[in-house]
């Protein structure tokens, strides 16, 4: 199956550099689009020197985030007719061949799969997937001091991993696959947030379609966490971001009442004054 690979840069060309070098010469590879978001540095003219037969090098005019940025390489490969799967890769990830090939046999033999992940390794975690959020796990994420309950109540038991190829509701973005004419049926990525949430608006539309999204659980993919967000956006920023992604699921996707609104701002706004005193002091 033509696969192409779509890496997103911004102000991170010495990861994306990294990474080019390790999937250029990937066979299961027919195209590798990288799409610079507008970036501030010298990003755009270090990535065109790697322009090739099988490098793609686009440039975004406005940086309008991840979603808007992705979907520029989504909508190239599908224009141009150059993959039927796409794997959207952050920089800051390490990924072998062998585990690419494996992803592309999956949707060989499930005609099935729509979108796929592999495990993915970041920070000493092991992420497999887990459950669309839903007002209360949000509610909960904005009390502070009991936030991280909310990602303990995403997850699913560790059993339910038993098999290789495992269903889930939502696939980690820093590394996943999906079916171009799948992508296309959902609309893409959702652009009207700018970072954070994506995967779970893409999962909410895939559902809404009756497409499925498995993980494979005999690869992994390491995820290095790349700084170039801390570089660009300091915490209390980040922590706006989030929270705006965040307000538009709950409205636009689980339909959340102005009752219910009101309360997950309520919490967002103490919790915001807490994010405040700590980053200052």
């Amino acid at each position: 199956m033509k696969t192409g690979m779509i890496i997103l840069n911004y102000n991170d060309v010495e990861n994306t550099k990294k990474m080019l070098n390790l999937v250029k010469d990937y066979k299961c590879l027919n195209i590798i689009v990288v799409v610079d978001n507008c970036s501030t540095d010298n990003s755009l003219r270090e990535l065109k020197k790697y322009e090739s037969a099988k490098i793609v090098i686009l440039e975004a005019k406005k940086n309008l985030g991840y979603a808007y940025g992705n979907n520029i390489g989504l909508k190239y490969l599908e224009e141009s007719g150059k993959g039927e799967l796409a794997i959207i890769a952050n920089p800051d990830v390490e990924v072998s061949e062998s585990v690419i090939n494996e992803l592309i046999n999956d949707f060989k033999e499930n005609k099935h799969i729509s979108f796929l992940g592999p495990k993915i390794l970041e920070n000493g975690f092991i992420y497999r997937g887990w459950k669309c959020p839903n007002f209360f796990t949000d509610l909960v994420s904005n009390i502070t001091f009991f936030h991280r309950l909310s990602n303990k109540m995403l997850k699913y038991p560790k059993e339910y991993y038993n098999q290789a190829l495992t269903k889930v509701e939502v696939i980690h973005g820093c590394f996943m696959m999906g079916r171009i004419k799948d992508f296309k049926k959902v609309n893409y990525f959702d652009t009207h947030t700018f970072l954070y949430y994506e995967e779970n608006i893409l999962a909410k539309k895939a559902m809404m379609k009756n497409l499925e999204t498995y993980v494979d659980n005999r690869v992994a993919v390491k995820h290095n966490l790349s700084l170039s967000v801390d570089k660009s956006l300091n915490k209390v920023k980040k922590y706006k971001i989030l929270k705006s992604s965040e307000f538009y699921y709950e409205k636009e996707y689980n339909h959340l009442n102005k009752l219910g609104m009101f309360f997950l701002k309520l919490f967002y706004y103490l919790s915001l004054g807490i994010a405040y005193l700590t980053f200052w002091i």
